[in-house]
């Protein structure tokens, strides 16, 4: 499950896909339900950043069979409902959202929770998946959500919780294209300042996935002739 979600990270999605079906004979032999569940999330994962939502959204569902309550029955949600974000159903989005805050709040306790790290799932990271929901949905609340993401993160974790160092940057990269869509050129720039500010060894694939949408909103007509956007992607192009 780690190495699967190294892989993906590292722009190898097939490798992960083939490292979760390794793991998930070890903890199929093992009936280990929690670790089935995280790894049809591995394999979500893999395989939303691999351009197969639809295939995403399907594993996800599947995991919730494994595990109903708790933070990784949460992240399972919100995987599920990105394919519905991304055709422009708010609903659908809204009610993965709705599920995944409903599952965490439910009493639930496994070993992998002791683990922490990748096996964790904290509210900050919660709060940036479901500005990422609502982003691919379009939906007008997502920067509000990616907000709290993005102020939660530069609070600390909570007792018992560790912050996911990617998923902040990825928090803030969304605050980003939010932002941008907005018109809001100064704003954007400000929140992508932390990404923008990584060394070489940080920087992942996913994470040039995502700037590469900074990228295409800043080709729109209304930041043309811009200095400032000018300079911003040139910036976004030297860091990819």
């Amino acid at each position: 499950a780690l190495m699967a979600a190294a892989a993906t990270n590292l722009g190898y999605p097939q490798a992960a896909e083939e490292l979760t079906r390794a793991g998930w004979a070890y903890a199929a032999i093992i009936d280990h339900r929690p670790l089935m569940a995280r790894l049809r999330l591995c394999a979500a994962y893999a395989a939303y950043w691999n351009g197969q939502p639809a295939q995403a959204a399907d594993l996800a569902r599947s995991g919730l069979k494994y595990l109903a309550d708790g933070q990784n029955a949460a992240q399972l949600h919100l995987l599920a409902g990105l394919a519905r974000a991304r055709r422009g159903d708010q609903a659908g989005a809204r009610q993965a959202i709705a599920a995944a805050r409903d599952a965490r709040e439910r009493d639930h306790h496994d070993e992998l929770l002791e683990i922490g790290g990748e096996f964790g799932f904290s509210r900050a990271t919660q709060a940036y998946y479901a500005g990422f929901v609502l982003a691919q949905a379009r939906a007008a609340e997502a920067a509000a959500e990616l907000e709290d993401a993005t102020g939660l993160y530069a609070a600390g974790p909570e007792p018992g919780e560790q912050h996911s160092r990617r998923c902040r940057m990825l928090a803030h990269t969304d605050l980003a294209v939010t932002r941008l869509r907005a018109g809001a050129l100064d704003a954007a720039a400000a929140a992508l300042e932390p990404v923008l500010m990584l060394p070489p060894g940080e920087r992942t694939a996913v994470q040039a996935q995502r700037l590469s949408v900074i990228r295409t909103e800043l080709d729109h007509p209304v930041y043309r002739g811009s200095a400032q956007a000018r300079g911003l992607g040139e910036r976004v192009a030297a860091f990819v």
